[in-house]
């Protein structure tokens, strides 16, 4: 008796998953379409290249200006800002490794966006090729910190120009999406 009635049970679910899955309409309705994206969306953030917004930028209302700013218009609202901090950083400061005065590495700096180039090796910095993209190995954190403190010729305050993080604890994959997965 409890056989059958397990029987009719299954029987009975079967029948509901095929009616509801199964019907003679044969119009498709795009179910994008169907999404409600009605109301404000504000973007919360915006970091490109890792740690510029966060050493440049005060926390608070620069800050939520700042992510919520258009690219196309950071860099002449922000470089002043961005030089500011960075001699505040580095009052020693004159040239970086790639000949960059403060007002050239802050105006590049203060548009926080990856260019990306379709000629040129994908790297942050690999001593020849300059922001033409981010390969997932490039340690921007070590360039972003050789550019702001070591000097002309990247050997200054050495203590300074890395985060002595020169390895990940989980190796890359081989196949999209290449990150390892979280512990």
């Amino acid at each position: 008796m409890k056989s059958n009635k397990f029987k009719l049970i299954a029987v009975a679910v079967v029948c509901a998953v095929v009616s509801v899955n199964c019907d003679n309409n044969d119009s498709t309705t795009d179910p994008v379409a169907s999404l409600d994206f009605s109301g404000t969306f504000v973007q919360q953030d915006q970091m490109a290249r890792p740690a510029i917004n966060t050493v440049f930028i005060a926390s608070g209302a620069p800050k939520d200006e700042f992510n919520a700013a258009i690219p196309s218009m950071m860099g002449a609202k922000y470089q002043p800002i961005f030089k500011s901090r960075l001699l505040a950083l580095n009052a020693g400061y004159t040239t970086n490794a790639l000949g960059q005065t403060a007002d050239v590495l802050t105006g590049l700096l203060s548009t926080d966006v990856l260019g990306v180039s379709k000629t040129a090796k994908t790297t942050f910095f690999d001593g020849t090729n300059v922001l033409t993209g981010r390969a997932l190995a490039d340690d921007v954190i070590d360039v972003e910190l050789l550019l702001i403190f070591g000097g002309p010729m990247g050997t200054s305050n050495a203590a300074l120009t890395s985060d002595h993080v020169n390895a990940n604890d989980k190796a890359f994959g081989t196949s999209f999406p290449y990150l390892a997965t979280a512990w």
